[in-house]
């Protein structure tokens, strides 16, 4: 467990001596920061005009967490989709490229250490732009007054949904040594996994519903409203575990080469 810690560390220290990680962690919250007040300003518009009404009961179709978290949360989603794979992309990519690949699969780590280590110092990174975010219910909190579990339902289903990037993008990453092409290839893969649902309703019932629970999307927007089963659990778990497989097969078939 030491040695991956040292690894994640390490990972972590060479995000933050780049200009990378400035720039996706400051572009994350600007965008972020703009969707949460254009939503809340949206919000009060809307507001605003049912309370104009003479029957007042329209006021009580109004909920945060349906007209600003929700939202909000499936646009962080898209922001993450496009940040992801630029921070991952240089995992290994980068090691290839500099020529310390072979200095690390030759050394005593395992490949497993390897692996779990690059993983978590990436996702410490994304926690933290995750957790930045936090601001933004925190304000809710303080002037309104949203439902906590749709709200901790909602950002659990951000964060399987970040773990699932990453894993993904350790993986594009270890297929090639451009780091233009692994982050090109772990968006393509995302955006599919995203859009994935989109025929659904035109397919029949069978391959519709097959479509639907394939896509990150369907089970994302379920956590959103509140609903954790364990079918969505299972499924991020799955796609976690296989993509971090992929990685550690393709870096083991490179320490034989």
């Amino acid at each position: 467990m030491k040695y991956i810690w040292v690894i994640a560390k390490k990972e972590v220290h060479s995000l933050f001596v780049s200009p990378i990680a400035y720039v996706v962690l400051t572009g994350f919250l600007l965008l972020g920061g703009w969707f949460f007040f254009n939503l809340l300003f949206r919000f009060n518009y809307l507001l605003t005009l049912y309370t104009s009404f003479q029957n007042l009961g329209g006021v009580q179709g109004l909920n945060l967490n349906e007209y600003v978290i929700a939202p909000l949360l499936q646009n962080l989603t898209i922001i993450l989709l496009i940040m992801i794979p630029l921070i991952t992309m240089r995992t290994f990519a980068e090691e290839k490229k500099s020529g310390t690949y072979e200095l690390l699969l030759t050394s005593p780590l395992t490949v497993t250490q390897i692996v779990l280590g690059k993983f978590l110092g990436c996702l410490s990174f994304i926690l933290v732009m995750i957790l930045l975010t936090g601001i933004y219910p925190a304000i809710l909190f303080l002037y309104g007054n949203p439902e906590l579990g749709i709200l901790a339902s909602g950002y659990l289903g951000l964060f399987l949904l970040s773990v699932v990037f990453v894993s993904v993008g350790l993986f594009t990453s270890s297929l090639t040594e451009n780091q233009i092409v692994a982050a090109v290839s772990c968006f393509v893969i995302l955006l599919f996994l995203y859009i994935l649902s989109w025929p659904a309703e035109t397919t029949g019932a069978a391959l519709g519903e097959i479509l639907k629970y394939l896509s990150v999307v369907e089970h994302f927007s379920e956590m959103v409203k509140g609903l954790i089963d364990t079918k969505d659990l299972v499924y991020f778990l799955t796609l976690i575990l296989l993509s971090l497989f992929l990685t550690h097969r393709c870096v083991e078939a490179s320490r034989w080469q």
